[in-house]
């Protein structure tokens, strides 16, 4: 580091970082980024028999003129090819109480495809996209954008509808594992 750089930091009030650090491993990465607390959503897409969805974390509004989302899907996840060959998608967060479907579209006792949807009531709205019914809210939308990055797409949906029961405490996770979040009274 530099002797100018070294007074512009001092001058600044912040001390010098260590110069070498060592690289950013996956397991590092996955580890740092469970601090960070996420509404647990359906991300689903498809048509009668051939619909698929995945659980995902990684859903954030983008634009309210015009309502936009942003999801980031893993191109190797089973569901990724219905969205692309859609053009449309569900995000439906999820209620406290509906863990089982997040656990259900994670794959967690091996349901694939049209299997993750039993049990639920899924209705559709203006893009066709499946939306789960009694959802805390649910955001119907349509792909506007399809950005590929490394393993991942980012998926930018226009807003068609929205639908929702409202009223209850969102499925969280954090570090790992589901939780809730009561909002104060």
């Amino acid at each position: 580091m530099s002797l100018d750089t070294l007074l512009a930091l001092a001058a600044a009030g912040l001390e010098p970082l260590e110069e070498r650090h060592p690289p950013v491993t996956d397991d590092a990465f996955r580890g740092a980024m469970r601090h960070l607390a996420g509404a647990v959503s359906i991300v689903t897409a498809g048509l009668g028999a051939e619909r698929n969805g995945l659980t995902a974390t990684s859903v954030v509004s983008l634009s309210a003129d015009p309502p936009t989302v942003l999801v980031c899907v893993n191109r190797s996840a089973s569901a990724w090819p219905l969205f692309v060959r859609h053009a449309h998608f569900g995000v439906n967060v999820l209620a406290a109480s509906q863990q089982p479907i997040a656990d259900r579209f994670a794959g967690r006792n091996g349901e694939k495809g049209e299997a993750r949807f039993a049990g639920a009531r899924w209705i559709r709205l203006a893009s066709g996209a499946p939306i789960l019914a009694d959802a805390l809210v649910a955001f119907d939308c349509t792909l506007e954008e399809r950005i590929q990055r490394h393993s991942h797409d980012i998926l930018i949906g226009r807003v068609q509808a929205l639908h929702g029961a409202g009223g209850t405490d969102p499925l969280l996770y954090w570090r790992g594992a589901y939780g809730a979040i009561r909002p104060p009274v």
